[in-house]
């Protein structure tokens, strides 16, 4: 076993199913409005807003609501710390697969 294994180095906050594949898709994208991540993400309106909140509160997305003519439209961007976070969160996975 490798002494690079060590469990606790896992983001909770990004290794739930929904934010993982938030912060995926961001990590290509850069933003996405709230259906589109809701459509990728095969996911319900009231899940993936607890979800984005979870992210948010911890720095790692930024969300804009707006409108676009009377529609409501929330646009999520990956933040800097966000970034960085996910590509922490990928090396930690990693350190877990045999070598």
């Amino acid at each position: 076993m490798s002494d690079d294994f060590d469990i606790s180095r896992i983001d909770d906050v990004i290794h739930g199913r929904l934010r993982l594949g938030v912060m995926a898709y961001l990590a290509g994208a850069g933003h996405a409005d709230f259906n589109e991540l809701k459509a990728k993400l095969q996911a319900s309106d009231g899940n993936l807003s607890v979800q984005l909140r979870k992210l948010e509160e911890a720095g790692y997305v930024e969300i804009e609501k707006t409108y676009a003519g009377r529609k409501p439209l929330t646009r999520v961007t990956i933040t800097d710390q966000g970034r960085t976070a996910f590509v922490g969160y990928l090396d930690a996975i990693e350190k877990l697969l045999p070598k």
